[in-house]
């Protein structure tokens, strides 16, 4: 399936005003992992989509700010978060420095980068952004999701493509990589960050992380 970067950021693009009109709450996994981290001066949200989750990180962080390839998906963030700061910005190359992170939300955004070593990358930039003492939730879809008949034990996952619908029924197809949750383990441990504690919820698997080097 040859997919690139440019293709997920062109299909956000179309599907954007839509899309964002159908994602109004936060997950409740990235509220309680909010909710019990430590006070932080920046948190950074990648992939924040129209900035629900940067609306969570205000509640412990001084300063947010949400990254997002896609400029409709910003717009749309701009407009729910007026106060908030937007960067466009691709996940393997973070426009943030280095270090200075003390929390940050990664959601719903890895399993649409097309190759492995891109979301590696990502991964990679994540353990760059963030301090000595940050930590960050990680999520993707998975195949323990039921929509996927995989088994258990799975040790890879597969890429695919799901359909999104836009009013008048014009379709639309977005590239995901549904993690086995061994494969999403082994990418975190194949990064530059350390898994800090892993579960599989709602279809998702969600890896509490920090830098491997703290």
């Amino acid at each position: 399936m040859d997919r690139s970067r440019a293709d997920v950021r062109e299909t956000y693009d179309h599907i954007g005003e839509h899309f964002s009109k159908t994602r109004v709450n936060a997950w409740p996994e990235v509220e309680t992992f909010v909710e019990r981290a430590d006070p932080a001066d920046l948190a950074l949200d990648v992939g924040c989509g129209n900035g629900r989750h940067v609306e969570t990180l205000q509640e412990r962080a001084d300063r947010v700010v949400g990254v997002d390839v896609s400029r409709s998906l910003l717009d749309a963030a701009l407009e729910r978060v007026p106060d908030g700061r937007f960067v466009l910005g691709d996940a393997s190359h973070l426009p943030i420095g280095s270090d200075c992170v003390d929390l940050a939300v990664y959601i719903a955004t890895l399993h649409h980068l097309p190759s492995r070593d891109e979301r590696i990358a990502s991964l990679d930039e994540l353990a760059r952004a963030l301090g000595p003492d940050g930590q960050a939730l990680v999520s993707a879809w998975s195949t323990a999701h039921d929509t996927f008949d995989t088994p258990a034990d799975a040790e890879t996952g597969f890429d695919t493509t799901v359909e999104w619908t836009l009013p008048g029924g014009e379709t639309v197809p977005r590239f995901y990589h549904i993690y086995a949750p061994a494969e999403f383990r082994a990418d975190i441990g194949s990064s530059a960050l350390s898994m800090d504690a892993f579960e599989v919820s709602s279809g998702n698997c969600y890896g509490t992380v920090s830098p491997a080097s703290r």
